[in-house]
């Protein structure tokens, strides 16, 4: 990802590249960090946040929730705003993101694609017809590098066919099944985790009733779709500032 978010900020002509981070002990500390990317720009990879970011509109985060609260906490300070394209965060690591935004503005979201929140409207619209006689199951796909499962995508579909069925995804959420399990329930909302080979990420959401099924799939084909999704926030940040938005917000989809 952060390869993929120098490429898209060097070909943005309203952005600029104010600095890069990597994590201590990185072979890339020190280097051009548009040498990643095939364009020199004469901005070094550091691993000192507080004094990169200074000067700094926005931080765009895509790593681990330690690393992406430790930004938080330095943005929160500098009056930085902050993209966090990071998931598997914690109940309580989601209130330190919540509370921070009451002093600058922060985007969160387990997906940046636009098309990946287009599907969550989608899934929103089908869920509330769909009430009745569909079994619910949430299909994810991606590569073997990834370390948390259920993807956050995945986990924030089921949440928002939950919310439209009026359930608790805490309370409904089966993942995985083996052996004996017994007939399925009609309340829960089943997951199924597939990790393989270099699958930027698949995810599908299917309404499986008697006679028809209805599926839901979106299909990320390159890391640019969630690069360009994070610069729109950053645009959409330096319009509204302060306050906690998600990439429903950014598009309009309320």
């Amino acid at each position: 990802m952060g390869r993929v978010l120098l490429e898209s900020v060097a070909q943005a002509p309203d952005m600029r590249l104010g600095a890069a981070l990597e994590r201590s002990g990185s072979p890339f500390l020190g280097k051009d960090a548009g040498e990643l990317s095939g364009a020199p720009c004469g901005v070094l990879i550091g691993e000192d946040a507080a004094a990169a970011l200074k000067g700094c509109h926005a931080l765009i985060d895509f790593t681990r929730p330690e690393a992406t609260l430790d930004h938080l906490r330095i943005c929160r300070e500098l009056g930085v705003n902050i993209v966090i394209g990071t998931t598997g965060f914690t109940p309580e690591q989601k209130t330190l993101i919540a509370d921070a935004a009451h002093d600058i503005g922060v985007v969160f979201a387990p997906n940046m694609s636009v098309g990946v929140n287009l599907c969550l409207k989608l899934l929103d619209m089908a869920a509330r017809v769909l009430d009745e006689g569909y079994d619910i199951e949430v299909i994810e796909a991606h590569h073997r590098h990834k370390v948390d499962a259920p993807s956050g995508t995945a986990l924030r579909m089921g949440e928002v066919v939950a919310g439209a069925l009026g359930r608790d995804l805490s309370e409904c959420a089966v993942y995985g099944r083996e052996g004996v399990t017994g007939e399925r329930s009609p309340s829960t909302i089943g997951f199924a985790t597939v990790r393989g080979g270099d699958i930027v990420g698949d995810h599908t959401v299917l309404f499986a009733g008697t006679g028809e099924r209805i599926e839901i799939t979106h299909k990320a084909s390159s890391r640019a779709t969630f690069a360009l999704g994070a610069l729109r926030a950053a645009r959409f940040l330096a319009q509204r500032g302060k306050g906690l938005y998600d990439m429903q917000d950014v598009l309009g989809l309320r």
